[in-house]
């Protein structure tokens, strides 16, 4: 066993000493080497990107909640036939008390309404900001906690006051330098005195701000909207388990809320985060099918170019090798040292290709979602090893094969 790791130790010196000498044929070897590892560590760092992205984002949208909404969302399981969705009836704000009663499982419920409106605070306006109506129980089944201030009640809601919650982003563009508890913002031309801050929650899935956003009482919100579209409402189970079985007691409560006959389809449609999940998976699907290709065709070309240039390597340390086997050495030290060297050309370009990696990553960040941990260095190693070893195998082999007198021979 001393043996193995002295000759081991040996080859790795040699190894870097014949890389070091042949700089440039080393550099053009290891460049598809190099591609393959930033295809394969990108596409890993994409997928748990919009791994660890879901599981932040589905929190924002509340921990085991169903939404009843006249739109489905996303185009699960095929064709979405937008022409039959579009002539549903709009949700309204009168079903959640009639779901509340025929939903004994549920914890928590709420309706809400959503648009895009500017927020203003003296000469300061943030666009675009999401406008959110909504009963008092949004803040229990969306998990929105309160950094300051309070939230709403039902008192609030029934009377229709001129309250707001504001997320940080709004809070850090209009307030930077003071406490905007009790200081009034106009929406719409109207004054909402501010009575809470939402604690920061990120965006979701890396692309829309969920901390851009106003909270209002829904009966507000209509004295600036109509409410005679765009309601959700939402249900919240206290565990996985009954959310399950309680998706189903939605449905029936839906279908005599809205008196549907027993031969009639739904006319609402039940939406939770798993179809999220699904939506991903999909996504995810594509870029592993073309990160795999890119990923395959560069390490095969890389794995070819490391097989060429050990096969020169071998040729040109012929007498080398009738040396070594003339003083003792066995063959399969000489096709460890020969593996040892082609592995360590593998690995410089995994290294290399990692490198480039992590800034490729902070790249796609600012646009989307990506994330690197050290299991994805640990992959990209050894992969580089499997190359090594499979398309270096062959030319040290032959080298281990030789006829020492042969080899000496050789000029």
């Amino acid at each position: 066993m001393s043996r193995f790791f002295i000759s081991l130790t040996e080859g790795v010196r040699i190894a870097l000493s014949a890389i070091w000498l042949n700089k440039v044929r080393a550099i053009l070897t290891t460049t598809c080497i190099v591609i393959g590892i930033v295809s394969v560590t990108t596409m890993k760092t994409v997928t748990d990107g919009i791994d660890h992205a879901f599981e932040d984002s589905m929190s924002m949208l509340g921990q085991n909640v169903v939404y009843v909404e006249k739109w489905p969302w996303g185009g699960i399981g095929g064709e979405y036939k937008w022409w039959d969705y579009r002539n549903r009836r709009e949700m309204q704000v009168s079903y959640l008390e009639p779901l509340q009663h025929l939903t004994p499982s549920a914890t928590n419920h709420a309706a809400m309404a959503r648009r895009q409106a500017p927020v203003r605070y003296d000469d300061k306006t943030v666009e675009n900001a999401a406008l959110i109506g909504a009963t008092a129980g949004y803040f229990q089944t969306s998990g929105a906690d309160i950094a300051d201030g309070r939230v709403f009640n039902d008192t609030d809601v029934q009377i229709g006051a001129r309250v707001a919650v504001l997320g940080a982003t709004i809070k850090n563009s209009l307030f930077p330098d003071e406490d905007p508890i009790g200081k009034q913002v106009r929406i719409r031309g109207q004054r909402f005195t501010v009575i809470g801050l939402v604690e920061e929650q990120g965006s979701f899935l890396g692309l829309e701000d969920f901390d851009n956003m106003a909270i209002i009482p829904i009966s507000a919100y209509g004295s600036l909207y109509s409410l005679r579209w765009g309601i959700a409402l939402a249900v919240q189970f206290p565990d996985e388990e009954t959310l399950h079985e309680g998706q189903y007691e939605v449905i029936g409560a839906m279908r005599q809320i809205r008196q549907l006959d027993p031969m009639e389809d739904d006319d609402f449609s039940i939406n939770q985060s798993a179809l999220f999940e699904e939506e991903l998976a999909g996504i995810k699907f594509a870029i592993y099918g073309i990160g795999i290709f890119l990923t395959g065709l560069a390490l095969l070309v890389g794995g070819i170019g490391v097989m060429n240039i050990m096969f020169v390597s071998v040729k040109e340390r012929t007498r080398e090798i009738g040396i070594r086997k003339a003083v003792g050495a066995k063959s399969w030290e000489i096709l460890l040292q020969f593996l040892t060297e082609a592995v360590i050309i593998c690995i410089i370009g995994g290294i290399f290709g990692v490198i480039l990696s992590m800034g490729i990553t902070e790249l796609i960040n600012q646009i989307f979602v990506a994330y690197m941990d050290w299991t994805t260095v640990l992959h990209a190693i050894l992969i580089c090893t499997f190359i090594g070893i499979l398309f270096g195998y062959l030319p040290s082999s032959r080298a281990a094969k030789a006829n020492p007198i042969e080899s000496l021979r050789y000029e």
